[in-house]
C-alpha cells in the first residue's frame, strides 16, 4: 500500500486510460466549457466525479477539511485562501454559472467541530494546538451558531439562510425525518451556511443578483451512497432518486437556467 499503490495505479492508468484521456484533454484545451465550481471535503471517501458521473473539463473541484468557504469578512489581505480565488477563477474569469457545495455524512471535520462547539478554550490556544482545529473554529463558527439555533429548538424548527443577496432568504428544515445523528445534522447546516459565505464576496454579487451565477447544495450519505439535493421548494435536502428526479429537474429548470 502507500506510495507503491499510487505508482501501480499510475501504471494502470498508462496502460488502460491514458490514450482516451489525452483525446479528451485535446477537446477541452481548445473549447473548455466547465459547468460548475464544486466545493467538497478532502475526505478520501468523497469521489465527486464518480458520483456525479462528470468527466474531463466538466468541473473545477476545490477540496478542504469540512468543505468550508471562508466568509469575505475573514478573507482579507493578511489571509487569502484558495476558496475565494477559485470562485473568482471559475465564475468571474471563466464564466461558470453554477457553484455547488457538497457535504457528507460521517465528516471527520464536522465531527470535530461538533465536539469542540462548547469548548471554552480561546482561539489563540486552539491555533497553537492544531491548525485543523483553528481552521474549523475560524471558518466554522457561523455553522455552529446556526446549529445552536437548531439544537435549542430540539431539531424541530426551520433555519433561515441568506441566499444570493442579503434580501433573499431561504428556509431549511434539517433532517425532518430524523434519519441522521447530530454530527450529520451539523454537516447539513454547514453545507448550507457555505452558500451564504459564497454570496458574501463583492466580486460574486453582480453575477448572483443578475442570475448569471447560481448556488446549490448537495449532501452525500457515504454509507448508503445516496445523494441529496437541497430543494428550496421543498425546504429540505431531498434524495436524488427515481422517485424525485423529475420534480428536482423541474425546479432546477424553473429557477436556475
Amino acid at each position: 500500500m502507500g506510495m507503491s499503490r499510487i505508482l501501480l495505479g499510475v501504471m494502470k492508468y498508462r496502460q488502460n486510460y491514458r490514450a482516451g484521456m489525452v483525446k479528451q484533454f485535446e477537446v477541452v484545451r481548445d473549447d473548455p466549457h466547465p459547468k460548475a465550481v464544486f466545493f467538497t471535503c478532502m475526505d478520501s471517501r468523497m469521489l465527486p466525479t464518480r458520483f456525479t458521473q462528470t468527466n474531463v473539463g466538466d468541473m473545477f473541484i476545490v477540496r478542504n477539511a469540512g468543505n468550508l468557504v471562508p466568509h469575505a469578512n475573514l478573507s482579507g489581505h493578511e489571509e487569502i485562501t484558495t476558496e475565494p480565488a477559485a470562485l473568482e477563477l471559475g465564475c468571474v474569469i471563466n464564466g461558470i454559472r453554477h457553484v455547488i457545495v457538497c457535504g457528507h455524512s460521517d465528516c471527520k471535520a464536522m465531527n470535530m467541530l461538533h465536539m469542540m462547539r462548547n469548548s471554552d478554550r480561546t482561539s489563540q490556544e486552539i491555533i497553537k494546538q492544531s491548525p485543523l482545529k483553528a481552521w474549523l473554529v475560524r471558518h466554522g463558527h457561523s455553522s455552529i451558531a446556526k446549529y445552536a439555533q437548531l439544537e435549542v429548538a430540539d431539531f424541530q424548527a426551520p433555519l433561515i439562510f441568506q441566499a444570493e443577496t442579503p434580501m433573499r432568504r431561504f428556509v431549511a428544515y434539517i433532517d425532518p425525518e430524523n434519519k441522521f445523528g447530530e454530527e450529520d445534522k451539523l454537516s447539513q447546516v454547514n453545507t448550507l451556511q457555505q452558500l451564504q459565505n459564497i454570496a458574501s464576496y463583492n466580486f460574486m454579487r453582480d453575477g448572483l443578483v443578475r442570475g448569471r451565477v447560481y448556488i446549490h447544495a448537495l449532501w452525500f450519505d457515504i454509507y448508503t451512497g445516496d445523494i441529496y439535493y437541497f430543494s428550496r421548494q421543498q425546504k429540505k435536502f431531498v434524495d436524488v432518486s427515481e422517485d424525485n428526479i423529475e420534480r428536482l429537474l423541474d425546479e432546477v429548470k424553473q429557477y436556475y437556467t
